[in-house]
């Protein structure tokens, strides 16, 4: 439906001083460490798993080399999304506004809507993270006691408990003993916490 006059009363007449709401603050772009961003021309785009090989045995002089199989484990899909947003204003309506609020105001609007629904799309990742309508490659949802491995079993990256600083000690030391799908280090290091507004002060 098209902006009229009727829902833009006041900026037809005289006396108006000003036409607020887009002077709040902004969220700073707080998904922008947790995703890394790449240009794609695809309706989707995959990648899939190289499992590696496990560590090498000790050889005895003169016995044969030993052989290991390397595979394929499971594939992502990350299928490409279009979000748009756009308002109409009728011909009456811009030509009877008397402070030109369509171009700055209506725009820094529609700008601040398309920020914030990138904030929330990429909120969605984390927030459905427990549930199991949302499953990643390897069968299991984001927050997960059974990320399955080709030949290291299962392994977890939940925190255990609440968040205590018991918890967090716990959790920083099974980041660095997460291992690759044969048993290998693969040297994580936790670099941020990121928390809901309600557990600020706990944290």
């Amino acid at each position: 439906m098209a902006i009229n006059r009727s829902s833009i009363a006041k900026e037809l007449l005289p006396g108006l001083n000003a036409v607020f709401g887009m002077e709040y603050g902004e969220v700073s772009d707080e998904h922008a460490p947790l995703f890394e961003t790449e240009n794609s021309d695809r309706a989707f785009e995959e990648e899939v798993l190289f499992t590696g090989f496990g560590t090498a045995p000790v050889k005895g002089e003169g016995s044969a080399v030993s052989y290991d199989d390397a595979q394929e484990s499971y594939t992502a899909r990350y299928t490409h999304e279009t979000v748009a947003l756009a308002f109409a204003v009728t011909e009456e309506a811009m030509e009877d506004n008397l402070y030109d609020t369509f171009a700055k105001l209506r725009a820094r609007g529609l700008a601040r809507a398309m920020a914030n629904t990138k904030q929330v799309k990429a909120a969605d990742v984390f927030n459905n993270g427990f549930s199991t309508s949302y499953l990643g490659g390897d069968g299991s949802a984001l927050f997960s006691s059974t990320h399955s491995t080709i030949g290291d079993g299962d392994q977890s990256n939940l925190l255990t408990g609440d968040l205590a600083e018991a918890s967090l000690e716990s959790a920083l030391i099974s980041i660095s003993k997460a291992k690759d799908d044969r048993g290998i280090l693969i040297g994580l290091q936790a670099k941020s916490l990121h928390i809901p507004s309600d557990l600020a002060f706990t944290a």
